[in-house]
């Protein structure tokens, strides 16, 4: 049984797959309605329960499609719905859900939540989001570079604003596949030190700055998140805190000609970046939202077919 809870716990090698997976399906795909099963689907009859705990737009989506491609069915559960949001355990939880579905994907704020879901479900669990990391959307957007430049292997990638979850799993990726990291974080803001140290003892390409023209210069990539995620009471002290390193375009011209943009939505225009970066010739935001679909439908495959 396989969990996707970090990309820290999954080889090289499956990454890879993973991803050349999704782009073979995305391909095969073409000219389909996009409700209709795939030709000749890989799991059907299998049920995903779908937790959630933060709202969701892109992750419910792409999940719920995913699994109705590959040929099976989806349940939604809101936490605050179902006993876990009364107080039942989550390990109670886990052991009752694994006796009704295929697999479980989470999208929860405690990243502890996860791992002891996972400790005691006997089956897959998938990381949809939390707050250490978020593996699925970097997925995505692998995807979407490998689309772009045809390799990952020595594309340099900017990362610019807050170290959260989402840099988090960059970090995670990086000495997996074969790109550069650089992250421009002003102090109080930069990524967990485990994660710099995984990095660091991995030996990793990755390396922080608190000048945001330092972490672009040269970039092939620039990517960016929203400076203030759902939860944090601190709003205005953040934005203030972060308002230098919103993506513009000036800040996009230290980078690359060819440079693309990332964001994995939702987006805030005029704070972590321009409306004439995002909007522009440069982003690839929507592509790498619809690439969300592709990337998880191959990381159920390989939850449920290893």
């Amino acid at each position: 049984m396989r969990h996707f809870l970090d990309l820290i716990d999954v080889p090289a090698a499956d990454l890879t797959a993973l991803l050349a997976d999704a782009a073979a399906m995305k391909v095969a795909r073409k000219g389909l309605p996009k409700g209709a099963v795939d030709p000749d689907p890989a799991l059907p009859g299998r049920a995903l329960a779908m937790i959630f705990e933060k709202s969701s737009t892109r992750t419910r989506v792409s999940f719920d499609m995913a699994i109705r491609q590959l040929g099976g069915s989806s349940l939604v559960l809101n936490a605050a719905d179902m006993q876990l949001g009364r107080g039942e355990s989550v390990s109670d939880t886990a052991q009752v859900l694994s006796r009704f579905v295929d697999a479980v994907m989470i999208r929860a704020n405690a990243h502890e939540d996860v791992t002891e879901f996972a400790e005691f479900s006997d089956v897959p669990v998938i990381n949809g989001l939390t707050d250490r990391s978020h593996p699925c959307q970097i997925m995505a957007d692998l995807l979407t570079l490998q689309e772009h430049f045809g390799t990952l292997d020595g594309l340099k990638l900017a990362w610019v604003g807050d170290g959260n979850n989402v840099a988090a799993s960059f970090i995670h990726a990086a000495p997996k596949l074969g790109f550069s990291l650089t992250l421009g974080c002003p102090g109080g803001y930069t990524p967990a030190e485990d994660d710099l140290a995984y990095a660091s003892n991995s030996g990793a390409r990755v390396e922080l700055t608190a000048d945001p023209r330092a972490a672009v210069d040269g970039a092939d990539v620039v990517i960016a998140d929203t400076f203030v995620s759902m939860g944090d009471a601190d709003a205005d002290t953040r934005l203030a805190d972060l308002a230098a390193y919103c993506v513009t375009e000036e800040l996009m011209a230290q980078a690359k000609r060819e440079a693309v943009f990332l964001h994995c939505l939702p987006a805030h225009r005029g704070e972590e970046v321009s409306a004439a970066v995002i909007d522009g010739a440069r982003s690839l935001v929507f592509d790498e939202a619809e690439n969300r679909l592709h990337a998880q439908k191959a990381i159920l495959k390989w939850c449920l077919l290893p």
